[in-house]
């Protein structure tokens, strides 16, 4: 059996990455993006059971994390879903429904989730649907010369579908403020 190989982003990765983002960027180049208190965009994607999830669904029996990420397999997204996976207890106890979302197709987040023991809903965003509502694509990612992949986000939403918190970061090392998110969590579980 092949074992699909860690994709480590090297310090000079990163630093060429940045230096050719901030050289194609003008500051007034800003994308739309989403704000707390808004309606959070209603979608339906496929996980790695094959089965369409929906955010409508879930809105109603808990709170939602939605975790989009890069690319499976890359060893930022491995250390970020996995600290998700080895604090399941604690979004549990604060009514909260993971849900991590890539451009990766369901078959490849199927492995990253068996291979991770991962006990939350991985959603194929193949299309890039979502991540365009969302507003969390990057045209051009900052390594590999790829393009149109998700960039790596969080956001809370509550039962009534609104937006309580949102992060999107353009550097692809950094991972989400999940403090920040618990106490987003917690403040949404006493309303």
């Amino acid at each position: 059996m092949l074992k699909t190989p860690f994709i480590p982003y090297s310090e000079k990765l990163l630093e060429a990455a940045h230096r050719r983002k901030t050289k194609k960027q003008s500051p007034s180049a800003k994308a739309p993006t989403l704000h707390i208190g808004d309606q959070a965009p209603d979608f339906s994607l496929y996980n790695t059971a094959n089965e369409q999830i929906a955010l409508h669904d879930l809105i109603e029996k808990s709170n939602i994390v939605l975790l989009f990420f890069p690319l499976a397999f890359s060893d930022v997204c491995t250390n970020e879903l996995c600290s998700i996976r080895d604090n399941m207890n604690r979004y549990e106890q604060l009514n909260a429904t993971i849900l991590g979302i890539s451009v990766d197709s369901m078959f490849a987040l199927n492995k990253f989730k068996e291979e991770h023991k991962l006990q939350f809903e991985l959603l194929s965003d193949f299309n890039k649907d979502v991540a365009r509502q969302y507003h969390v694509l990057y045209k051009d990612f900052p390594l590999f010369n790829m393009k149109d992949v998700t960039k790596r986000a969080a956001f809370v939403i509550d039962r009534k579908g609104l937006i309580q918190h949102v992060e999107i970061l353009d550097e692809p090392g950094n991972i989400p403020n999940f403090h920040a998110i618990e106490e987003t969590l917690d403040k949404c579980r006493e309303e």
